[in-house]
């Protein structure tokens, strides 16, 4: 009896057992001895063709049977030897083996945003105890930070968002310690919840829903003919109004700000938008001619249909910035957006209007109210602003970039108590950078290039920044310090207004360049 077969016959994997395509194409020398050898192997190398064999068992089909065997128990000893293998321990791709900046965190930290930290260079981990020495540098989310949270032993502090309000910002600030935030990574998250928000509060879609839910359905004794009549009679009490054509005034025109803007007037709306301290970069993202741009609150408040908040939180400064004042000069039927923070609308003034029948609109949020909790006309949700899968991986990983730039070259950007500092390295240099912190004060500079001069440092270019009490410097020499640590106490002692100093090497290359080493911070002595 005889069939046309196709030979040799592939098999599944080359882990387990090799298919004829792998094998024809496979070094001799990739492959056990025992299979480099033999007709079985030149069989498998030649080109795949279809034959007509006997059906009957020879000894020839022994032979490859047992050849086979021996493939499958070879590769099961391989898969075994592999398992009970000790596993190395994770390492960069450049083979670095010093030491790595340490980053503790608080809360879950996206994944995206922790895999940014290359091993080996970077330890990272929610437990002090596993890190090999005191924290470098400490990321969060939403955690409250305390004192005690931060020794001195770190060197910055990044929030994987926008408000830094968990954090005591003026304390950090007086121990030198920069503050980070992530803005516009949750900008479209919080951009997408306000235009939610604005048909939410236009068309009683919430309300209408609690009505089906709890009044029509109860009523009607779940009779789907009586609900589906209810549900069409009733429709007349949840009536709402287009936001096409409707003004929304923006108060702050930053990342969130601008993109509520260009959604806004994608929608058909006219904007008024104010914002006192805008930046260049902010003002390019804006639509120019298309929105309008006004310089007093009043103006905003006169013109707008909605209103929706996106300031941080300044005590003193965006405290109640919509208060009892501000709703008098507000439309009657004017909606408030707040999804910023609390504290930036006054809400015993917003239930006064209320109670009062001067306002009439509603009041959306993601934050409760002591004077305004079960009122029906305050539409309260979770703290859902940046609670996006994107939103989470998008601040953690900026956070994580801006970690890794401060603690490698000493950049300072994105910050809320330091000013922006940006000194590329220079090429050919012999990788001494020193960065200082100290109180902002005349004539520090001078005193400190005095000293630095009178040590045989030359410099070979520098930056000076300042913001409020906090001046910032970053500092290149073209040769190196002698004693860095003994260089750093003298520089400390000489210039009591110096909070803290760094000096930074070629990073991971050289002694001056290992984490950890050559941090002084004075008000630890």
């Amino acid at each position: 009896e005889v069939s046309v077969v196709t030979v040799p016959q592939p098999f599944t994997s080359f882990d387990t057992m090799a298919s004829a395509a792998q094998m024809s194409t496979a070094a001799p020398k990739a492959l056990p001895r025992q299979l480099r050898t033999g007709a079985s192997f030149q069989a498998a190398r030649a080109p795949v063709r279809r034959v007509a064999v006997r059906t009957s068992a020879s000894a020839g089909d022994t032979d490859e049977v047992a050849l086979l065997e021996k493939m499958l128990m070879l590769a099961k000893e391989r898969k075994q030897a592999e398992a009970e293998a000790p596993k190395a321990a994770s390492s960069p791709a450049d083979g670095y083996d010093g030491k790595g900046f340490t980053i503790k965190t608080f809360n879950a930290i996206s994944p995206v945003g922790l895999n940014k930290y290359p091993k080996g260079k970077y330890v990272v981990s929610g437990d002090e105890s596993e890190l090999p020495d005191p924290p470098m540098g400490i990321m969060l989310r939403s955690h409250k930070v305390q004192l005690d949270d931060v020794p001195p032993t770190v060197r910055g502090i990044v929030r994987c968002g926008a408000g830094t309000n968990n954090i005591p910002v003026k304390e950090m600030t007086e121990r030198g310690i920069p503050v980070f935030n992530t803005p516009g990574a949750n900008a479209n998250a919080v951009k997408e919840l306000v235009v939610c928000s604005l048909l939410l509060a236009s068309r009683g879609i919430i309300e209408g829903n609690y009505h089906v839910n709890n009044v029509i359905n109860k009523e009607e004794g779940g009779d789907y003919e009586k609900i589906s009549k209810r549900i069409e009679a009733d429709k007349a009490m949840f009536g709402g109004q287009e936001i096409t054509g409707k003004t929304i005034g923006v108060i702050g025109l930053g990342a969130i700000g601008a993109k509520v803007v260009q959604a806004a007037l994608g929608l058909g709306m006219k904007v008024v938008g104010y914002d006192p301290v805008l930046s260049l970069d902010a003002a390019l993202q804006l639509p120019g001619d298309r929105m309008k741009r006004v310089t007093e609150l009043d103006e905003l408040f006169a013109e707008s249909d909605y209103i929706t908040v996106h300031v941080p939180y300044i005590k003193g400064v965006t405290h109640h910035l919509i208060n009892a004042e501000a709703l008098s000069k507000c439309k009657p039927g004017v909606h408030l957006l707040n999804f910023a923070r609390g504290e930036i609308i006054d809400g015993a003034a917003v239930k006064n209007g209320y109670d009062s029948g001067v306002l009439t609109g509603k009041y959306m949020s993601d934050f409760s109210d002591p004077d305004l909790m079960g009122h029906p006309r305050h539409i309260v949700f979770p703290h859902l602003g940046a609670s996006t899968e994107e939103a989470e991986e998008n601040s953690a990983a900026m956070a994580a970039t801006t970690m890794m730039d401060f603690l490698e070259t000493g950049t300072i950007r994105n910050s809320v108590n330091f000013p922006t500092t940006i000194l590329a390295p220079q090429k050919n240099s012999s990788g001494a950078r020193l960065c200082i912190v100290n109180r902002n004060e005349p004539g520090a500079l001078g005193e400190i290039t005095t000293f630095l001069g009178s040590k045989g440092l030359n410099i070979s270019q520098q930056i000076n920044t300042s913001r409020g009490d906090i001046a910032y410097t970053v500092i290149d020499f073209t040769n190196q310090p002698e004693d860095a640590e003994a260089l750093q106490q003298e520089l400390a002692e000489a210039c009591s207004y110096i909070i803290s100093l760094r000096f930074l090497g070629m990073v991971f290359d050289d002694a001056l360049g290992e984490p950890g080493t050559y941090f002084y911070v004075s008000w630890a002595q």
